[in-house]
């Protein structure tokens, strides 16, 4: 079996636990708070998981580059 066919085989929840320990997820996104709609962006972990926020991409991955974490960009 190729690399990619092995890939393309894993589960969703496999796949997202490869680099689990060190890469983090930014994407922006809208948020509706107490003074209305806002860009934010949202951290998330190789899992899925939201693990923060960020009012700028410049500070999101500041964020994740001082827990020790790779930042990437997700879509």
């Amino acid at each position: 079996m190729s690399d990619l066919s092995t890939l393309r085989a894993l589960s969703p929840e496999a796949f997202a636990a490869l680099g689990h320990q060190g890469i983090a997820y930014v994407r922006r996104t809208e948020e509706t708070g107490e003074q209305g709609p806002a860009s934010i962006y949202a951290i998330h972990s190789a899992a899925g998981e939201r693990i923060g926020a960020a009012p700028s991409r410049d500070l999101a991955f500041a964020a994740i580059r001082q827990h020790g974490l790779e930042p990437l960009d997700a879509h």
